[in-house]
């Protein structure tokens, strides 16, 4: 069937091609967004015309007179094409067009009998063939598997998935634009790293064949951004993709985007409050206010926002401390949780994760989790009347860890200590295999107290489209080969 389909639109490529018309057209900068037409349209007696141009989503052949429909970035409209109305070769043209055929009609703009606005078109311009049809008409790509790895033909078909990622740009901007206001300057740093850290997860491996060197796909810009903040610039962020060989499902991908900012002088109380901003500001943004929903859930974004310290939820929600390694030991097992070989912070955490996050997930608001056990934290500044206790939080929002921010460690030889110790294996070995010596060499020259942050945008987009799976707003998500 599709062999037919495809060979009856050659067909008409060539006798397109026999009229002397490039099927594939050329420059045409001349056309209007849709949108902007439909916007300025008052009644008929104004006399408007417009040049617009698309992807025909629809066609009906009345013989004499064809209807379509043109869909372009900013949205669709009717256009009338006549064969009293065109010449002879246009309307030739006209009738060898097919759904998905990008054209370009002006002409007056009218309503019709039934009162839509149409574009009656006096000049058709064809810009490109199509040789292969539209899914399902135009009534859009229902097929998961089939949007997610042809993305082109879920944004051709679906305009609400194509709303998502121009709501995704919006977010990214706002951010942007609210740091700058805050004198933060944008940086790139290396996406391939020659010792990876800045996070405890496993990195992908490759190999530069001039240098005969490994290499890593960063799982965290964090350890260059420090350095910038050793060599003077005080308030500093980067959006970009981070990279980490784990596991794909609705809210995990290899392959995500984050931003992450350092900011001199701070701490991770500055930080809660840039993290506030730039989310509550990116919901009013895009979603027209601080309340959502999310799935069954109804968001509250309203600020402040609620904190609770790790401790606190631990002993509320598992009826342990995080303190009293055997007590959480016993609870992982009733948890059915595995706890034996491994470090009493690694049990904890996995604790937390089992009896707390789900309490988390239902809460229609916004919560830090502030003040994490220090053994899990190597690049966190302790408090100072309890060396136990990281300053640290994490911030969860219908479930998810939505940002990580820390009260930044700046001591070289605590911190070189803290580096050794993951070096043995001791605490969240995940996080280092080799030794960073020159970043440690920056922080004897001397790195100022601050605060640093990292908020993962394809969450933050999903909260604020409703979008259930991290696949809906990562334009060519990575999917297990066909």
């Amino acid at each position: 069937m599709l062999e037919k389909v495809q060979a009856d639109r050659q067909a008409k490529l060539e006798k397109i091609r026999q009229l002397g018309i490039d099927p594939y057209g050329g420059r045409y900068d001349t056309a209007e967004p849709i949108a902007a037409v439909l916007a300025r349209y008052k009644d008929d007696a104004a006399q408007q015309s417009a040049d617009v141009a698309g992807r025909l989503i629809l066609i009906r052949d009345m013989g004499k007179m064809i209807f379509a429909h043109l869909r372009d970035q900013s949205g669709q409209m009717q256009i009338a094409l006549r064969t009293d109305a065109l010449d002879e070769r246009a309307w030739a043209l006209a009738k060898l067009l097919d759904l998905g055929d990008i054209v370009a009609a002006a002409g007056k703009v009218q309503k019709t009998k039934t009162g839509e606005i149409t574009v009656w078109a006096e000049k058709l311009t064809l810009l490109c063939k199509s040789l292969s049809p539209m899914p399902e008409k135009f009534h859009g790509l229902a097929d998961v598997e089939t949007r997610y790895r042809r993305r082109y033909l879920d944004l051709m078909t679906n305009p609400e998935s194509a709303g998502t990622f121009f709501k995704r740009i919006a977010i990214i901007e706002s951010f942007r634009r609210r740091l700058h206001e805050r004198g933060f300057v944008e940086v790139e740093t290396p996406v391939l790293q020659p010792i990876y850290g800045g996070g405890a997860a496993r990195p992908f491996t490759t190999h530069h064949n001039s240098l005969d060197a490994d290499l890593y796909l960063r799982i965290s810009p964090e350890l260059y951004l420090k350095r910038l903040l050793v060599g003077g610039m005080e308030k500093v962020f980067e959006i970009g993709p981070q990279f980490r060989n784990e596991g794909l499902d609705a809210r995990h991908s290899p392959e995500f985007t984050m931003v992450e900012l350092y900011q001199a002088y701070g701490d991770y109380q500055v930080m809660m409050e840039i993290t506030e901003e730039l989310i509550a500001g990116a919901a009013e943004a895009v979603a027209g206010g601080t309340k959502l929903t999310f799935g069954d859930l109804g968001l509250d974004l309203s600020r402040p926002w609620p904190r609770a310290r790790y401790e606190e939820l631990l002993k509320e929600h598992a009826g342990v401390s995080m303190r009293d390694p055997k007590a959480v030991r016993k609870k992982a097992r009733q948890l059915g949780l595995e706890e034996a070989n491994k470090d009493d912070a690694v049990v904890v955490g996995e604790v937390f994760k089992a009896a707390v996050e789900p309490a988390l997930a239902r809460s229609n608001r916004p919560v830090f989790v502030m003040d994490y056990p220090a053994e899990i934290c190597p690049l966190t500044r302790r408090k100072a009347d309890d060396p136990g206790i990281a300053l640290r939080f994490e911030l969860y929002i219908a479930g998810m860890e939505i940002a990580n921010a820390y009260t930044e460690l700046n001591d070289p030889a605590l911190q070189e200590a803290n580096f050794r110790q993951q070096l043995r294996g001791e605490g969240d070995a995940a996080a280092m295999r080799v030794m960073d010596e020159d970043f440690l060499a920056a922080l004897r020259h001397g790195m100022p107290p601050a605060g640093g942050l990292g908020i993962g945008i394809d969450r933050v987009v999903m909260l604020l489209t409703g979008s259930t799976s991290i696949r809906d707003v990562v334009l060519f998500p990575l999917l297990r080969q066909q």
